[in-house]
Order: structure tokens, then C-alpha cells, then sequence
């Protein structure tokens, strides 16, 4: 590790300090990852780092010292700095009651979840150290707990999900022993805060292989832990436009949409509506009638309970809400436009929406490859209406509020915004009318059905 910070910290640590990275930076530089953290660990006290590190004129922050953390600012970036320690009791399924410092190195990476990110390398250059098989689970594959997975889960209940997080972050697999331990752990996982299972899930839906991490939540009933809603989806069967059940469909569109975080999330939840929706006609044919309104409505309530952001939440639903509109070549500028406009004022770009309806045409597993000329077709047609900048919604209408009760003669009420959606519907079927003379022309025949 030559971060010129880090060297710095040593030679102001002294050499007997046995200066090493540990955790996730050691992980990621070993599969050449990028990573903005730096976690390091110490056989010094935390006073004694502190006292050190300040009389080198840096600034040094008590974040822990129960815990023997203390956070060093290098370079205006926060480093914590740990003491090398063995935990005490979990009683609360987070953190230890108590901490023994003063331990060896081996001893304090034995405390950690799993072997990937139980490995240290000395600060300034060394072998790594590796007492429980880190590097050879890296070239593996796999996610392995340290010692006895049950007593792992069992002192933090947020380990069962990190293991699928990294499932899906990696693309590994998780070992058997490590997964058969997670439901017997189920009650330890009920008692983690709601904030630090969104940012995992968060974590999880963005990685390199989101499917595999929710596959994961699935086999081990953590999915009925959090995301309770989404059972029904395993199993429930579709009919013939699909090849896939509900869930294995899910799976499939949240691999293929981008990796944006709203994008992953309402690949997620987009179908969530669809087992109870699920009808079947006399014909035997299956039917999901209104379930777009019922997945947005399960999403929404997934959002408030997770405590999800305003951003993430807006994003996601506004894709959830038009996910089910499908516009064909049939469809008329007039209905296109229409359809622009009803994105635009969910603040949502057409790339994206266009993004999102490929990942879900693709998933459904069938003839994807003998629809995607017409997918670009109809692209193309929308992408050249949305250039020539139609009015797509109330406040693009040549004439302003001021100005439409200037020509009624009236001051504002109710009977405004109702001329405001006539005229708007006018210039989506001709937007050439969307000038001040057209507009007028517009309002003389409108303004007599609004006269109270």
C-alpha cells in the first residue's frame, strides 16, 4: 500500500505501530477494484495514535475510542485508524458489549464476517496476511464466513444480507455452510434498523450481478425478512408473452436495466402487483388486469418502510408507472407526443424509459431479437417528435396564465386550469396552433363552456 498519506501515517505511527490495511480496501486491491475507503488497524492504542499522529500535525478525530477507533483526516479524507481487538457478547445483533484491545493481528482479523475481508497488508509493503484463506476464496469465488457462520450471523444480524450483497457485487457464490447458516439466523436479521438494510439492498441491486444476490434473499428467506411482498412473485406463472414465472422474469430485468440505483430499484418492484392481479379467462389464458396500479402502490408502500429518498422513490415509480405502455406503429403523433408528455411530467427522460421497456421485452424470453427493429423504429420516431420540441405540457402553452385572464376578462379559479388542459390538448394534436394568435383563436372558442 503506497497511498503517500498512508507512508506518512506509519512514519509518524514509528515502526512499531505494525501499520496495516485491513477489510474491503484489501479485498478490492487484490482483484483490482476501485474502492474510496481506507480502514487500518494497529497494535497502538487509540491515545497513543492520536497523540502520535497530532505531534505530526495532523488532524485526528475520537470517533470510537470505546472501540478503540480514532479517525485521521489525510488529505482531507477520513481514515479510521483501529486498535487490534478481540469483541466481547453481542446482545443486540450489531455491536459487541464490550472490546479486549491489546490482541495480535490474527486475533483481531478472526472477529471479521468473511475470509475475503479478513486479510491485512502491511502499510509501505510486506506479505499479506491471511490466516483463514481470504486470497484463495477471492480466485475461488466464494463468500465464506470466518470460523462458525451461526456464531458469525449471530453477532450481527446485517451479515447474512452483506454475504448476498457481495454475491451479487462479485458474482461469487456463497459456500454452503455460510448459506445453510443464514435462516437459522432469521431472528438476529429481524433486529438490524431499517436505514442499514436499504443501503445493503442498495449495495446489492447495484452490483455486478444483481440477480444472483436477490436469488440469494430468495433461497434463504431473507426476502420474507424485508421484502415480504415479493414472495408471491416466486412461482406465480404468467402466460404465453412470457417464458419465465414473475420472479425469474424480475430477476431477468434487473439484470439487463442500466445500473442506476432507481433503475435497478424499479426492475425490482415493477411486476410486484402481478400475483394478486393474476386471473385466469374461461379460455385458460392468464391476465395481470391493473397491476401496474397495484405494483406502484406495493412500491410505494416498500419505499416508506425502507426509507428510501425522494429522488430514489420519484425516479422509481414514475418508471413503475409507465412500465405497462406499450405504443405500437399504429399510434398517431398525436398519441406519441401525448406519451412524451406524460414521461415529461414524471421527470423522466425518454432514454431511460426506452432503457428500461428493453430490459423488460428482453426478459420476457421470447423474440426479443425478431421486435428490436421495431423497438428502434419507434425510437426513432419519438426521439425526432421530442427534437422538434412540441409542447408537451401546460407551462410550454404560448400563452401564460397571466395571459389567458387577460383575454377571458376574468380573474383565476378553476375554469383556468380547465382551459389550460383543452388548449394543451389541442397543440399535442396540432402543435402548429401553439402560437399567441393560435392560442387566441383557441381560447374565443373555449372560454363560452367556461363561463360560470
Amino acid at each position: 500500500m503506497t497511498w503517500p498519506p498512508l507512508l506518512r501515517l506509519q512514519e509518524a505511527l514509528g515502526p512499531g505501530a505494525e501499520l496495516v490495511v485491513v477489510g474491503g480496501a484489501v479485498r478490492d486491491e487484490l482483484l483490482g477494484r476501485p474502492h474510496a475507503d481506507w480502514d487500518l488497524a494497529t497494535r497502538l492504542l487509540p491515545r497513543t495514535v492520536m497523540a502520535r499522529a497530532q505531534a505530526a500535525g495532523m488532524k485526528v478525530i475520537p470517533t470510537g475510542l470505546q472501540h478503540g477507533t480514532v479517525t485521521v483526516i489525510l488529505e482531507d479524507r477520513p481514515v479510521e485508524v483501529t486498535t487490534f481487538r478481540s469483541d466481547g457478547d453481542y446482545l443486540d445483533g450489531r455491536r459487541p458489549e464490550s472490546v479486549r484491545l491489546g490482541v495480535d493481528l490474527t486475533e483481531d482479523l478472526s472477529r471479521r464476517d468473511f475470509t475475503i475481508n479478513a486479510m491485512a497488508l502491511p502499510v509501505g509493503g510486506g506479505d499479506l496476511v491471511d490466516p483463514f484463506g481470504g486470497r484463495g476464496d477471492l480466485k475461488a469465488g466464494v463468500i465464506r464466513a470466518v470460523g462458525d457462520p451461526l456464531k458469525r450471523f449471530a453477532e450481527d444480524g446485517l451479515r447474512p444480507l452483506r454475504a448476498c450483497r457481495f454475491a451479487a457485487q462479485l458474482g461469487f457464490e456463497v459456500e454452503p455452510a455460510t448459506l445453510a447458516a443464514i435462516p437459522e439466523r432469521l431472528e438476529v436479521a429481524r433486529k438490524v434498523a431499517v436505514e442499514r438494510v436499504f443501503v445493503e439492498l442498495d449495495k446489492l441491486l447495484r452490483g455486478l450481478e444483481p440477480q444472483r444476490g436477490l436469488a440469494l434473499l430468495a433461497e434463504s428467506r431473507l426476502l420474507d425478512l424485508w421484502l415480504p411482498e415479493l414472495r408471491a412473485m416466486v412461482g406465480c406463472g404468467q402466460n404465453r408473452h412470457h417464458a419465465h414465472d414473475v420472479w425469474r422474469h424480475t430477476l431477468e430485468v434487473v439484470r439487463f436495466v442500466p445500473a442506476e440505483p432507481f433503475q435497478r430499484w424499479a426492475a425490482l418492484l415493477h411486476d410486484a402487483g402481478k400475483p394478486g392481479a393474476r386471473s385466469v379467462g374461461a379460455d385458460g389464458e392468464v391476465h395481470f388486469y391493473g397491476h401496474e396500479a397495484r405494483s406502484l402502490e406495493l412500491a410505494e408502500g416498500i419505499f416508506e418502510r425502507l426509507k428510501a429518498s425522494h429522488a430514489l422513490r420519484k425516479a422509481a415509480l414514475a418508471l413503475i408507472r409507465h412500465h405497462g405502455t406499450h405504443p405500437t406503429g399504429a399510434w398517431g403523433d398525436a398519441a406519441c407526443r401525448r406519451l412524451l408528455g406524460r414521461l415529461d411530467a414524471d421527470g423522466l427522460e425518454l432514454g431511460r424509459w426506452a432503457a428500461f421497456r428493453v430490459a423488460d421485452q428482453r426478459a420476457k424470453g421470447l423474440d426479443w431479437d425478431l421486435r428490436q427493429a421495431e423497438h428502434q423504429a419507434l425510437m426513432a420516431r419519438l426521439e425526432a417528435l421530442l427534437a422538434a420540441r412540441p409542447p408537451l405540457s401546460v407551462r410550454d402553452l404560448a400563452l401564460d396564465g397571466a395571459a389567458l385572464m387577460a383575454l377571458a376578462g376574468r380573474p383565476g379559479g378553476p375554469w383556468l386550469g380547465e382551459l389550460q388542459k383543452r388548449l394543451l390538448e389541442a397543440v399535442l394534436d396540432d402543435p402548429a396552433a401553439n402560437t399567441t394568435v393560435g392560442l387566441a383563436e383557441l381560447v374565443k372558442r373555449e372560454l363560452p363552456s367556461n363561463r360560470k
